[in-house]
This record gives C-alpha cells, structure tokens and sequence, in this order.
C-alpha cells in the first residue's frame, strides 16, 4: 500500500456550508481530482451544527450514516426517518426534497454519493476482523470510525477517521479494534467526456 493511498484525518482540507449550518471534509473522491460538478463517487464526513435543507444533488444517490451525536431526523420527500443511533446507514436519492432536524446537537456524519449511472455504493460496519477481497471492479475506502483499523498491509494502521483506499490488489485480512466503515464502490460507467469546446468569434 503506497502512503499516497493512506488518508489522514489530520491533512484533509475543511469546507464551510453556505448557509453556515456545518463542514464539510472530503475523505476520497473518483476519479481524481473531481469536484462536486464532476464525481463518479464521493466519500466525506461533515459536522453538522443545525438542522435546515440538504442541497439538492440531481441523478446522484446518498448513504448517510451518524458517526457522532444525538442524531437526526431526515424528511425524505415528506417522509420522516429518524436516524437516532449511530452507524447505521440509510439510503436516499440526493435528488429528493430533504430537510435535517438535529434530535439533541450537533453530529457527525459520513456521507457517500454515486452518480447514479455511473457508479453505486454499499456501507458496511464491522466490529470486528474480517477479510478484505475487492473485485477488480471495486473500490473499497475503508474508514476507522472508532478506535484503530489495520488493513493487510504490514505497518499500516488506522487511528480515527483515518482512511485508506484500496483495490483487489489489497486483499487480505483486516485487525479492526473498535468499529470500522467499509464502503465498496462499483464503477459501472466512465465518467462523462468534457463537452467540447465552442469556438469564439466570427
């Protein structure tokens, strides 16, 4: 595993909301280099200080899991879910009309998005060892939510939030000592070509 694939909590950059409600730190994002305009997928934690409208992200699906906090409630096209334990992921297209009421304070949620015809995502958490073997289609960010992860590779290990990327190269066993993310990404589609540029003048 080279060190370029180990992601610190520590060296990720913090981005404000526009309406001042929370941050947002990028863990990983495909391809590399994508912004919010252009991913294929999309994997991030956010502190969230108040409730209010989640921005609308049309043709992309959302996993968000509480990592930290009371929890909330998500109005999903006028359906409530209460999200009130942690680790537990819930589904929701981002293009749905969604509202957060925070249930006590602030939290910490992770948060994976798949452009929906390019790609899709599944979240699992592990407490305990488990096996890691990657399709060749797959991506796997696995994520120390709580205590310590080490993946297979020798000297490697995971403090919280840390995260590291890995393919079908990276398979073998996983130590975790507390509790573990695992989100698997399956690109099912290239990402699109930049529109070609218009010509100027006349």
């Amino acid at each position: 595993m080279s060190a370029s694939r180990v992601l610190r909590a520590g060296d990720r950059t913090v981005t404000p909301w526009k309406n001042g409600g929370g941050v947002t730190r990028e863990v990983a994002a495909g391809p590399d280099g994508a912004g919010l305009d252009d991913f294929t997928w999309r994997v991030s934690l956010a502190e969230v200080a108040r409730g209010g409208p989640f921005s609308a992200f049309p043709g992309v699906d959302r996993i968000i899991t509480v990592v930290d906090g009371p929890g909330m409630e998500l109005t999903v096209d006028g359906t409530p879910h209460t999200l009130a334990e942690p680790y537990r992921p819930f589904a929701f297209p981002g293009d749905a009309e969604t509202t957060c009421r925070l249930l006590g304070g602030p939290l910490v949620d992770l948060n994976v998005m798949t452009r929906r015809t390019r790609a899709t995502a599944h979240v699992r958490i592990v407490r305990e060892g488990f096996h890691l073997d990657p399709r060749p289609t797959e991506q796997v960010v696995l994520i120390a939510l709580a205590g310590t992860v080490t993946p297979a590779e020798p000297g490697v290990t995971l403090g919280r939030l840390d995260a590291a990327v890995l393919c079908d190269r990276d398979a073998g066993a996983v130590r975790v000592e507390g509790v573990a993310a695992v989100v698997t990404v399956t690109v099912t589609a290239p990402p699109a070509p930049p529109a070609p540029a218009v010509p100027s003048g006349g």
